[in-house]
């Protein structure tokens, strides 16, 4: 499920998998992209994020799990470096986003009851001006 469908459907799944490391879909999406892109610089552009910040949410996973999640080589004098993730990295991912799936088909019932009850949208008046009948 991508980022926009998890806005749509409702449902934004985040784990708190220990204090200091929490997986949730910007992580996920970053993870997503640089398995896209093969570059941090690519996926941070993506996701309107800085590349210090993609650094940061790395770190994070990289640090928190048993082995790191992305492995990175340094390009040379003009750059061109490169991001995969590792098995433990696609685990990472694939887990879940299969826990997402597997939440949003579990409250997807709930979820279409709640907007039922929903406000209905009040309709804008056009902003021509009404006129009065005459006397």
């Amino acid at each position: 499920m991508s980022r926009a469908a998890s806005r749509i459907d409702g449902l934004r799944l985040r784990i708190v998998l220990k204090p200091g490391l929490v997986l949730g879909p910007g992580k996920a999406d970053l993870l997503q992209a640089i398995d896209e892109t093969s570059s941090l610089t690519a996926a941070t552009e993506r996701h309107g994020m800085s590349y210090k910040r993609g650094w940061t949410l790395i770190r994070e996973m990289n640090s928190g799990f048993a082995g790191p999640v992305i492995e990175t080589r340094k390009g040379g004098s003009g750059g061109g470096g490169h991001a995969a993730l590792t098995p433990l990295g696609r685990f990472v991912l694939e887990r879940y986003r299969r826990m997402e799936t597997d939440a949003a088909e579990a409250v997807a019932t709930a979820v279409a009851d709640l907007r039922r009850h929903l406000r209905k949208p009040v309709k804008k008046k056009s902003s021509a001006p009404t006129r009065r009948p005459a006397k």
